[in-house]
């Protein structure tokens, strides 16, 4: 379902598994900040709403999204850690620059996932322009920061009976 036709914000939150116990890293991308900082903050909150410790969410900053890979690898790699939320924005500019980093992005993260058989959640923007980042950041069409921390609940609760 495409994004104009779904608030990113808005899941059922009926049968969530606990999430008391779990820890969680949150790995952001601090260029397009003004966008990955409210991501950050919809991941956090949802993450404590549906009552994750605060002790339990380590937060990490990477310099761009590119580097997220690297940054939820290490997050990985520690075996207290129970789930990855990775968050960045991609900006589409006038060199491919934007294809390149977005392929190896979501390729990277989807690696990590399979390579430590724990979710690794791709909370990453890729969008034409600013305006579509800031829809996507807490405006009209919700926060991927909240989906992405849900999507992480969601498959944590995924092998519990």
């Amino acid at each position: 379902m495409s994004t104009a036709n779904k608030n990113l914000s808005e899941h059922k939150t009926d049968q969530l598994p606990d999430i008391s116990a779990k820890k969680f890293a949150i790995v952001t991308s601090e260029w397009n900040e003004e966008v990955t900082r409210v991501l950050y903050q919809g991941a956090y909150d949802t993450l404590v709403k549906h009552g994750a410790v605060e002790a339990n969410i380590i937060s990490k900053w990477v310099p761009g999204s590119f580097e997220l890979c690297l940054g939820a690898q290490w997050l990985a790699s520690d075996a207290s850690v129970d789930a990855v939320i990775a968050i960045g924005c991609i900006i589409q500019g006038e060199t491919p620059h934007f294809d390149y980093i977005c392929q190896a992005v979501a390729q990277g993260l989807k690696d990590v996932n399979l390579q430590f058989n724990k979710p690794v959640i791709f909370g990453v923007l890729t969008t034409g322009n600013l305006a579509q980042a800031q829809d996507r950041a807490g405006g009209k069409h919700g926060n991927k920061g909240d989906e992405a921390a849900y999507t992480a609940i969601k498959m944590l609760g995924f092998w519990q009976k």
